[in-house]
């Protein structure tokens, strides 16, 4: 345990959380969600322990990209200068089915400029941000149980260690918010279930020294092929790190009825060897690590009494493109200004708002968003649809902006109202709605 008392020893992880046993808002999991969500909280005056299993720093599987939109919300967090040396990006460089296609972020209400930094140092940066703000950070305690009275939790029970050096502890609190990741293991201690007739991802990741570390532009390879040359519904990546590495990654779409039938080890290294000689690799991929991602809001139970799921736990990641860093740190400030605008023990209950505001702000792209990730696991639509598509610039240039989720509210151009229509006709036709 990382925390120290007051006689400049290190506790504990059971006498840490004992110095923290109770407290106004706990916020379990420090990944971008969880810390924004402390962070934002903090500021708003609010009394918040944040925990995570791991000790930090510490790694996550993912692509490492940074979408303009993530761009907003880590300057809006004071995170600007540290993006400063970071790797930034302008746009998209699509390649497939013979085309390659130089796509600039379409920028209007967000920033023109997206960027990349591994989770290692990322979600350190954010977490710190927290910190600052006067939040309560215990680390190397495992959320295994939640105890409730009254219809609301009223602790969270924690482990720390293994085997008989294992300890147990709990935290005590008024709110709760779980930000726990994909998995989400105190989420389904909650009720939470993830549906997995829509559209999921199965994502691999690793990094690799490339002599084009500190190329401007994120890569995507939307004719991925699998080592038998088959054509797969998803996308190769290599997204510049600047640091003289890239993340190299793969994801797959599937569905229950589509399921992904694929070795994701065994694809990454095929499509790293693939893009060796362009990339000028150096050496053989590390730190390899894989993850299945439930998308587009398919998880029902997100909120309670006293409790609400963000980020990846309620499901907030883009069918389209497998991101979740950018929804993280939205639903994280987005559940901060609800517990600063609610009293807790007084008429709270946040399952009566929290999916209906969620909804609001990403169910119509989700819906439509998931509908079309699914149409691309469909056998031979792909072989069809990738050439046409790849060989229209405009097109293209529409399609980033709405795989990246990059319309805004304030955006009123013609593709923004489209996009909007079309996605209240979608969720007028889902049998089960995002977040329901």
């Amino acid at each position: 345990m990382r925390r120290m008392g007051d006689n400049g020893r290190a506790m504990s992880p059971t006498q840490a959380a004992i110095t923290a046993a109770d407290t106004d808002v706990l916020v379990v999991g420090a990944g971008p969600a969880g810390s924004a969500t402390a962070a934002w909280a903090a500021r708003a005056g609010l009394d918040v322990t944040l925990v995570d299993a791991e000790v930090f720093p510490r790694d996550k599987p993912c692509g490492d990209g940074l979408t303009p939109r993530a761009i907003a919300e880590l300057d809006e967090l004071g995170l600007a200068p540290w993006l400063e040396g970071r790797a930034r990006n302008w746009g998209l460089r699509a390649q497939g089915f013979g085309q390659e296609l130089y796509l600039p972020w379409p920028g209007g209400s967000l920033p023109r400029n997206g960027g990349a930094a591994p989770r290692l140092e990322l979600d350190a940066a954010i977490r710190q941000v927290a910190l600052d703000a006067g939040v309560t950070a215990l680390e190397d305690l495992r959320a295994v149980d939640v105890r409730i009275e009254g219809g609301q939790v009223r602790g969270v029970q924690f482990t720390s260690g293994t085997g008989r050096d294992a300890e147990r502890s709990e935290i005590t609190c008024r709110r709760l918010v779980v930000a726990d990741g994909a998995r989400s293991q105190l989420g389904r201690r909650l009720g939470r279930t993830w549906h997995r007739s829509t559209v999921y991802g199965v994502a691999a990741r690793a990094y690799i020294a490339s002599r084009r570390s500190d190329d401007p532009w994120i890569s995507s390879h939307l004719e991925l092929r699998g080592e038998q040359d088959e054509l797969l519904s998803g996308y190769g990546w290599v997204f510049p790190l600047g640091d003289g590495e890239v993340n190299v990654g793969v994801g797959t779409l599937a569905t229950a009825k589509h399921p992904a039938d694929v070795n994701l080890r065994g694809l990454l290294a095929h499509y790293a060897e693939a893009q060796r000689d362009s990339w000028q690799f150096e050496g053989d991929i590390r730190a390899p690590w894989s993850a299945l991602l439930p998308m587009g809001g398919a998880v029902s139970g997100v909120a309670g009494t006293n409790w609400m799921l963000v980020g990846d736990a309620a499901g907030c990641v883009n069918p389209l493109n497998g991101e979740g860093i950018d929804y993280g740190l939205e639903t994280g400030h987005l559940a901060a200004q609800v517990l600063a605008n609610t009293i807790p023990n007084r008429s709270l209950n946040y399952s009566h708002q929290w999916a209906p505001m969620l909804r609001e702000r990403y169910g119509t792209a989700f819906s439509i968003a998931r509908r079309l990730a699914g149409f691309l696991t469909v056998p031979g639509l792909l072989p069809t649809l990738g050439p046409v598509g790849m060989r229209s610039r405009a097109l293209m240039t529409v399609a980033l902006r709405v795989m990246g989720n990059l319309v805004t509210p304030e955006d009123t151009d013609t593709v923004a109202r489209l996009w909007r229509v079309a996605g209240r006709q979608s969720i007028r036709l889902d049998d089960r709605p995002p977040f329901t």
